[in-house]
């Protein structure tokens, strides 16, 4: 190789083999001090963007399992209230059974019919003033636990585990068939009727504002039994005279003055309310995805509203205990339901902790830096990059021979 004075291109070349070390000894160092081995898009575009994306996945997923430990913590407030009202109802039955025998006064009934009375009044308050972070939870809404990953159809009915604890009152509990209930057996089709309290309301496949009483028929459920879940909700949500939000849909209209509803599984609970006779009749042939099944009222087809529990009177004690024994099956099935779905909320907090769990995983994988691989690196590039500033010092000596021709 001749010698020469115009370049040095034994120079040149250590210093760019000294840029490349440095570059790579500079991001050796960005990953063992982060610990993560994409630190900018170029690192690795690709990962990024997977790692990102999984990131977004556990952060919905954190938040929906905290969503379901709240409607966790819920739905416990409600059966501790309602156990409450069992043993309300246990004192009630001892009351009644007293006062109903023949050897106990008039005068006697008064007072047992006092306590009787306040039995019913600490329902009633339970019933309106048990809350759970501010909201009241016994009401004929139905309560939407959220829970996503954050990606695909948000807003598909499978996104949502809809709970109904229902109204708790002492007339509802103890009234004299003062509640019925309408009994499923499959999603309604278009132009099914039913009447209720009065007032018949129609499923349609779609809704028309200006027509009142109309039920939308959901068709967005992954499964049939999520369809009917929804069709029930959107029923629910017009006879209490809903707008609905979540997977809850109705056409606006007033709510029904003579009963509110409330979902129970396949079927809907409704309660009079005290503006006096309520009568349920059913129209069309309602709901069936088997041919000839018609929906059908589990309790009769007329209840009455406002009706009043005593027991001044053995007749009306005996009728009182009737009405406590069938209120604690009552609200022993309400707890059973309400129990079921702490099941759900718990198996779906579970199954999203294991979600999250895998998730992070795959993400590790990804992002993770594997420190001996690094620390391995700095030392091979700690040592290039002190060889390479020694030999850009020696090519740089080199050119100086020319001058020893010179001499």
């Amino acid at each position: 190789m001749a010698l020469t004075i115009l370049n040095n291109i034994a120079s040149i070349a250590a210093e760019n083999q000294l840029t490349i070390t440095s570059n790579n000894l500079q991001s050796t160092l960005f990953q063992l001090s982060s610990g993560s081995r994409i630190n900018s898009g170029a690192d690795d575009a690709a990962g990024l963007a997977i790692a990102n994306g999984l990131g977004a996945n556990i952060s919905a997923l954190t938040q929906s399992a905290r969503n379901a430990n709240d409607g966790v913590g819920s739905l416990q407030v409600a059966d501790g209230a309602l156990a409450q009202v069992t043993t309300l109802l246990n004192r009630a039955v001892t009351l009644a059974t007293e006062s109903a025998t023949g050897t106990v006064s008039n005068s006697q009934r008064g007072a047992l019919d006092a306590e009787y009375q306040a039995i019913q009044a600490e329902i009633n308050r339970i019933g309106s003033n048990t809350n759970y972070n501010g909201g009241q939870v016994f009401t004929a809404s139905p309560t939407s636990i959220y829970i996503s990953d954050g990606v695909g159809n948000t807003q598909q009915a499978s996104n949502f585990i809809s709970v109904t604890t229902g109204q708790l009152s002492a007339a509802g509990v103890l009234g004299s068939q003062a509640s019925a209930q309408l009994a499923f057996q499959g999603v309604p089709t278009a132009l099914d009727t039913v009447t209720v309290a009065g007032k018949t309301y129609t499923f349609v496949a779609a809704l028309t504002q200006a027509t009142a009483n109309q039920v939308l028929i959901d068709t967005t459920g992954a499964t049939t039994a999520d369809k009917l879940t929804n069709t029930i909700a959107n029923f629910v949500a017009a006879v209490n005279g809903a707008n609905g939000s979540g997977t809850v849909y109705s056409n606006a209209t007033t709510a029904n003055a003579n009963t509110t509803a409330s979902a129970y599984g396949d079927s809907v609970h409704f309660q009079a309310t005290a503006a006096g006779n309520a009568i349920i009749a059913g129209g069309g042939t309602l709901a069936s995805t088997e041919a000839g099944t018609n929906t059908a009222f589990l309790n009769g087809a007329t209840f009455a509203g406002g009706s009043t529990s005593d027991l001044t009177t053995a007749t009306n004690a005996q009728a009182a205990l009737a009405a406590i024994n069938t209120a604690i099956q009552s609200i022993a099935g309400i707890r059973g339901q309400i129990g079921a779905s702490i099941n759900r909320l718990q198996s779906a907090g579970t199954v999203i902790s294991n979600q999250v769990q895998n998730l992070t995983a795959a993400q590790n994988g990804i992002t993770a830096a594997d420190i001996p691989s690094a620390v391995a690196a700095l030392t091979k590039y700690s040592i290039l990059e002190q060889t390479g500033i020694s030999s850009l010092a020696q090519a740089n000596q080199q050119q100086q021979l020319v001058l020893k021709l010179l001499q």
